[in-house]
């Protein structure tokens, strides 16, 4: 099976882990300007799961985040929860915390490439406001029955708070990176963690040490007649 879509039981922990990220940086609560749905830092989580985890594990922490939110528990900022919370207004923003993991992580591991402060800072960006705006404002303007221009306007007031939050996650995921790159699931994440020599001088290293094995097993060869011309 695609290494990719295999799951263990240490990518089982993190799912679980980034899912409880979300539930607590909902405990602080949220306010509401201009509009029926409420800024938090929840979007942070989101955001730190894709980056972390890649797309397809990303995603799946979202998706058990809000299964347990539909099952009841009290979740979301201000203790909201269960299935009626996903026929409100911000029903679509749910949706695109899903879609929005997925999205960053498929920038931020793109091609299973060493991470960057650039391909991490557009991963966010893109995944982590863009496209859950796609999913939630729609949405928002068909439950609130406002015309989708105007709830766009509105939900400019989200954006301050979200690129903090989007420069706070790029901050994060590159500093862990470094200072703990077993965090994350791809060997190519975790050489962010080395200079860009370090590929290189390992690959002359193993370069050098293949060499030196064969000079090694030259005479072995020689003495039993084994080598051919």
């Amino acid at each position: 099976m695609n290494s990719r879509f295999r799951i263990d039981a240490t990518d089982i922990a993190r799912i679980a882990v980034f899912a409880a990220i979300v539930a607590v940086l909902g405990l602080g609560g949220g306010f509401t300007v201009l509009g029926a749905v409420p800024i938090t830092a929840q979007t942070l989580g989101v955001m730190l799961a894709g980056a972390v985890l890649g797309p397809w594990r990303g995603a799946l922490s979202m998706l058990v985040f809000l299964a347990l939110v539909a099952l009841g528990l009290p979740l979301l900022s201000g203790g909201r929860g269960g299935i009626g919370v996903f026929a409100g207004p911000s029903a679509g923003y749910l949706v695109g915390w899903v879609v929005g993991a997925f999205v960053i992580g498929a920038i931020v591991h793109a091609r299973g490439r060493r991470l960057t402060w650039v391909r991490t800072s557009i991963g966010v960006l893109v995944g982590g406001i863009l496209t859950i705006y796609v999913f939630g404002i729609p949405v928002q303007a068909f439950v609130t029955r406002l015309p989708l221009a105007e709830t766009a306007l509105q939900s400019t007031v989200f954006l301050p708070g979200d690129l903090i939050k989007a420069v706070i996650a790029a901050a994060i995921t590159m500093t862990l990176a470094r200072a703990y790159p077993r965090a994350f699931r791809s060997a190519a994440a975790r050489t962010a963690a080395l200079p860009a020599s370090a590929a290189p001088a390992s690959a002359n290293s193993a370069s050098a040490n293949s060499t030196s094995d064969s000079v090694a097993d030259a005479p072995d060869h020689a003495a039993d007649g084994s080598h051919t011309r």
